[in-house]
């Protein structure tokens, strides 16, 4: 009889205790910081793209038509804990880069050779993809490369962006028409990536990156994005 006791006090302790904890991960207090619906121009968003595409406020949301390389960034600088959000339409309506490919984004973004501005060589980036690599940041494409591939990468700002196999992944594709819901998650060594309510990708960095800019990012895509949230966190 007294172990049985013994158990159950045990066990309404350690239910008490994992109930606890459980309500601390899940009920995150987040408090709204920034947001855009694009309905006041695109003063908060610095454009680099290349030749041939447009970027503009169409309907109130923000249009994204790129025929060779688009990084739209935010202007404001964010620090880690944050929670981004926005949504998208796939475009397919037959238009000459309406292109089933690269939902992409970067964030925490800061550039090494210009620590204080990281628009200081906007011009010369000009949303060329491959003048990225200098950057430091984190990145996912989305049903890159024709479709075929999701990957999440961390940029060194030395040029190096190591891939590796768990993040590299195949079987999610994009679709004309098709209405997405991003969230981004960066919380000190946590970085997650959900599309509508699913968990992508979830890294735990050792030597995180807490602050930066976070930019869209497409190439030869269709794009309508809108909802821009940003909220802080506050895990206690």
């Amino acid at each position: 009889m007294r172990l049985r006791l013994v158990f159950y006090i045990f066990f309404f302790a350690y239910s008490i205790i994992m109930l606890s904890g459980c309500c601390r991960k899940s009920c995150i207090n987040k408090m709204l910081v920034y947001k855009d619906n694009f309905d006041n121009g695109l003063s908060s968003w610095q454009i680099e793209q290349m030749p041939g595409g447009t970027v503009k406020i169409k309907d109130g949301r923000l249009e994204i038509d790129d025929k060779a390389g688009c990084t739209v960034w935010f202007r404001e600088k964010l620090t880690s804990p944050v929670i981004i959000e926005y949504d998208v339409e796939i475009i397919g309506n037959g238009g000459p880069n309406d292109r089933m490919s690269d939902l992409n984004c970067f964030w925490m973004a800061q550039d090494p050779q210009h620590p204080d501005d990281i628009f200081a060589d906007s011009e010369k980036r000009g949303g060329s993809f491959g003048n990225y690599n200098s950057l430091r940041l984190y990145y996912v494409g989305y049903a890159a490369n024709d479709n075929t591939t999701t990957r999440f990468r961390k940029y060194a700002g030395d040029g190096s962006k190591p891939l590796l196999p768990e993040h590299d992944l195949t079987g999610y594709s994009l679709s004309a028409g098709e209405k997405l819901h991003v969230k981004i998650v960066s919380d000190g060594s946590i970085n997650q990536y959900w599309v509508n309510g699913e968990k992508i990708f979830d890294f735990n960095d050792n030597e995180p990156y807490t602050s930066g800019y976070f930019g869209f990012r497409t190439v030869k895509n269709h794009l309508m994005m809108d909802n821009f949230r940003v909220y802080s966190i506050d895990n206690n």
